[in-house]
C-alpha cells in the first residue's frame, strides 16, 4: 500500500523540462505557480496484498450481570452411596404411653407330693420294706404306712432322705427304687451310747415307682431305734415335675 502512495507521488510531480521556461540563453524560468502545462495523470496501479493482521485488543470491561434463567429438567437417579459412618446415641427418649392390659392367663397349677414319717416300732425284719407308721406329714396320702413305700403319682425329680438313730446293733439299710437298691448307709454301733446313720439321693420318678428303705443283710444290723426322744425318720418330696 505504501508502495503505490509512492508511486502516484512521484507521478504527480512535474518534469524538469515542463516545470521551467527560458528567460534567456541558458538561463531556466520556473513556471508561474497554479500551471499545468502539459501534465497528464498515469493509470492507476492494481491494489496492494492485505496487510498482516494487527495484534489482537485489550479485553473490554465486565458486562453486567445477566438475569436467573429457568430451572433445568431433573436429572435421573443416582447411585446408591456407601453406609455412613454410625452417629453417636441421641438423648433418650420420654416414656411411651401403657400398653392396653393383656388378657388372663391361665392359673398356674401347683403340684404337690411330699412325706415326712417315724418309727414307732423298734423291732424291724430285714430284707423287707421298714413301716413308718408315725406320720408327720401325709397330706396327698403319697405314703402308705401299712406297707412303708412312698408311691408316685406325679412325674418328676424328688427328694429323698432318712435320719436314723442307732442302738444296741448295728444298721445296715438301703434305699430302694423299684425293687433295686440305690443308696446303702452303714453304721458300727459303739457299746452304751446312741448313734446316728443319715442318707439322702435325688431320684427321677415315673408314675408308679415306689421307694422305700430296709434293712439289709442278716437280722444281727437292725439296730434302728426309736423312743420319746429318739427319732429314726424317712422323708420325701417332689422338686419340679415332668413338663412333657
Amino acid at each position: 500500500m505504501l508502495l503505490l502512495q509512492a508511486v502516484l507521488l512521484l507521478l504527480a510531480l512535474p518534469s524538469h523540462g515542463q516545470d521551467t521556461t527560458t528567460e534567456g540563453p541558458g538561463v531556466l524560468l520556473p513556471l508561474p505557480k497554479g500551471a499545468c502545462t502539459g501534465w497528464m495523470a498515469g493509470i492507476p496501479g492494481h491494489p496492494g496484498h492485505n496487510g498482516t493482521p494487527g495484534r489482537d485488543g485489550r479485553d473490554g470491561a465486565p458486562g453486567e450481570k445477566g438475569e436467573k434463567g429457568d430451572p433445568g429438567l431433573v436429572g435421573p437417579k443416582g447411585d446408591t452411596g456407601e453406609i455412613g459412618v454410625t452417629g453417636a446415641e441421641g438423648p433418650r427418649g420420654f416414656p411411651g404411653n401403657p400398653g392396653r392390659k393383656g388378657e388372663p392367663g391361665e392359673s398356674a397349677y401347683v403340684y404337690r407330693s411330699a412325706f415326712s414319717v417315724g418309727l414307732e416300732n423298734r423291732v424291724t425284719v430285714p430284707n423287707v420294706p421298714i413301716r413308718f407308721t408315725k406320720i408327720f406329714y401325709n397330706q396327698q396320702n403319697h405314703y402308705d404306712g401299712t406297707t412303708g413305700k412312698f408311691h408316685c403319682n406325679i412325674p418328676g425329680l424328688y427328694y429323698f432322705s432318712y435320719h436314723i438313730t442307732v442302738y444296741m446293733k448295728d444298721v445296715k439299710v438301703s434305699l430302694f427304687k423299684k425293687d433295686k437298691a440305690v443308696l446303702f448307709t452303714y453304721d458300727q454301733y459303739q457299746d452304751k451310747n446312741v448313734d446316728q446313720a443319715s442318707g439322702s439321693v435325688l431320684l427321677h420318678l415315673e408314675v408308679g415307682d415306689q421307694v422305700w428303705l430296709q434293712v439289709y443283710g442278716e437280722g444281727e444290723h437292725n439296730g434302728l431305734y426309736a423312743d420319746n426322744v429318739n427319732d429314726s425318720t424317712f422323708t420325701g418330696f417332689l422338686l419340679y415335675h415332668d413338663t412333657n
